[in-house]
C-alpha cells in the first residue's frame, strides 16, 4: 500500500465517522417533585385553588347579605312583601316557592357585579 493508499483509507474512516449520528442524549430525569412544582408553576394552580375557595366564601357572603339583609329591607319598603325570601303561593293543589328563586337570583346578581368589578380593577392595576 502506498502513502496515497493509506491517506485515503484514512479519509473515509473520517468521512464514516462524520457521516455517524451521535446517540441522542436523553434529557436529565426529573423527580417526581420537580415535575410536580413544574405542573403546579405552568397551569398556575395555586392561584386557582385560592380563587375557587374565596368565591365559595364570597359566594355564601352575598347569600346572607340578600337574604338576611336586602330582602328584609325590599320587604320593609314595599308593602305586603313581608318576608319576601320564603313566599310562596298556590295554584290549585301545587305550591310554588319563589323565595328561594328569589335570593338566588339576587345573589348571583350581586356576585356577577363584583366579579365585573374585581375584573375591571385587575385590568387597570395590570394584575393577569
Amino acid at each position: 500500500m502506498t502513502n496515497d493508499d493509506e491517506i485515503l483509507v484514512e479519509l473515509r474512516k473520517i468521512r464514516e465517522s462524520m457521516e455517524k449520528t451521535p446517540p441522542p442524549v436523553s434529557p436529565p430525569k426529573q423527580t417526581l417533585w420537580t415535575e410536580f412544582k413544574d405542573f403546579l408553576s405552568k397551569y398556575k394552580i395555586f392561584g386557582l385553588a385560592i380563587a375557587f375557595i374565596i368565591g365559595m366564601y364570597l359566594g355564601n357572603l352575598v347569600q346572607a347579605l340578600v337574604k338576611d339583609l336586602l330582602l328584609p329591607a325590599i320587604g320593609l319598603l314595599i308593602p305586603g312583601l313581608d318576608n319576601l325570601a320564603e313566599g310562596t303561593f298556590e295554584v290549585g293543589s301545587q305550591i310554588f316557592a319563589y323565595g328561594d328563586f328569589l335570593v338566588a337570583l339576587l345573589t348571583f346578581a350581586i356576585v356577577a357585579l363584583l366579579v365585573f368589578i374585581a375584573v375591571k380593577v385587575a385590568k387597570r392595576w395590570n394584575i393577569e
